[in-house]
């Protein structure tokens, strides 16, 4: 079958033929039917030898849908045929917080080598992938699996940071999302969906932007170093209740402390690699930083559920396996709108 591939260090995706997985006790043979493209995956193709948790070659993709093709021993409640979402974040199934549903946040993924899909065991590029355990299987009952795959991260993780701030997102506050990509576009529909909040969008491009405004956003601003006065204008002095940063680097954190108003919540999701300075003086009067990862298998099924009645929809460019590698350099150079998907099957 083929297979998208991180093969080497400091290297690019390849397409390559490996061989077709059997699933074994307890796990599940899906088709792919869809798998999509992440920020995350650059991320983890920038590391060093050093930095890598895990052996190469790695079959990318974190973001999978697709039908069941074959079950192994003692697996219940899955149909073959069955069309499913992949919940990404594995982990053990049996710590406290994996009793929660919240495999996001493991205790013991770490302690027993427990990787999600694309980010250590093989992902979803590919024609056929093996997902460890049927409770990490979703069922779209309906929904498109390539308009859906988006949802198993670039909607899971937006919808995890956004619930958090819910309680500050009351009539008349302002939330603020920072990149207005992948997930941040996901975010602002979240957003409009759930609170009445107004929702200003920032990005450095009006593509972008224009992006933003058609999927709901109030107002949108290019994302600068005047960024924080004008929120503080649109806001009366305020500053914004919620700000939801989904690029992570250096000069959107800054921006995002900027534009914080007291008793805020700022939500860095993006992995850019920039770290908030907080303190008393620094940061407004009780504003609360976070620093969330995914999302629950619970919020997964809520997510789901929001996109069957009609609150949210990914934009997504579709792309067939082969043209992978140069879908991850369009990626690198801003030049996909919303979410690019990979169909594996054509």
């Amino acid at each position: 079958m083929k297979a998208v591939q991180y093969r080497t260090v400091g290297g690019t995706p390849e397409v390559v033929d490996v061989p077709v997985p059997e699933p074994g006790p307890g796990q599940i043979l899906l088709k792919v039917t869809a798998a999509g493209v992440c920020h995350s995956d650059i991320a983890v193709m920038s590391w060093t030898a050093d930095q890598l948790t895990f052996p190469l070659p790695l079959t990318l993709g974190h973001e999978g849908a697709g039908t069941v093709e074959a079950v192994g021993p003692g697996v219940q409640g899955i149909s073959e045929g069955g069309s499913y979402a992949v919940y990404g974040p594995w982990g053990c199934g049996a710590c406290p917080t994996c009793a929660e549903g919240k495999e996001n946040y493991c205790r013991r993924a770490e302690e027993l080598g427990i990787l999600p899909p694309g980010l250590g065991a093989p992902g979803a590029m590919a024609e056929y992938m093996v997902v460890d355990d049927a409770r990490h299987l979703v069922p779209l009952d309906g929904l498109d699996a390539v308009q859906s795959v988006p949802l198993t991260d670039a909607g899971l993780t937006p919808y995890h940071a956004v619930k958090g701030a819910l309680p500050k997102l009351v009539p008349g506050s302002t939330a603020v999302v920072i990149g207005t990509g992948g997930l941040g576009h996901v975010a602002i529909q979240l957003l409009r969906a759930l609170t009445p909040a107004r929702v200003v969008a920032l990005d450095v491009t009006e593509e972008k932007l224009a992006l933003a405004t058609q999927v709901g956003a109030h107002e949108t601003l290019l994302s600068d170093e005047g960024a924080p006065d004008e929120i503080r204008r649109i806001t009366g002095g305020r500053g914004a209740e919620a700000v939801f940063d989904f690029v992570g680097a250096s000069p959107t954190v800054s921006i995002a402390t900027a534009s914080a108003a007291v008793e805020s919540d700022v939500t860095i999701v993006g992995i850019g690699g920039g770290a908030a300075l907080v303190g008393f003086g620094v940061t407004p009067y009780d504003a609360a930083v976070r620093a969330p990862y995914w999302g629950s298998r619970s919020e997964l099924f809520e997510v789901l559920d929001l996109a069957r009645s009609g609150a949210i929809d990914v934009h997504v460019e579709t792309y067939g396996i082969d043209e992978a590698p140069r879908v991850y350099e369009r990626l690198h150079e801003g030049k996909i709108n919303g979410r690019a998907v990979i169909l594996p099957h054509g």
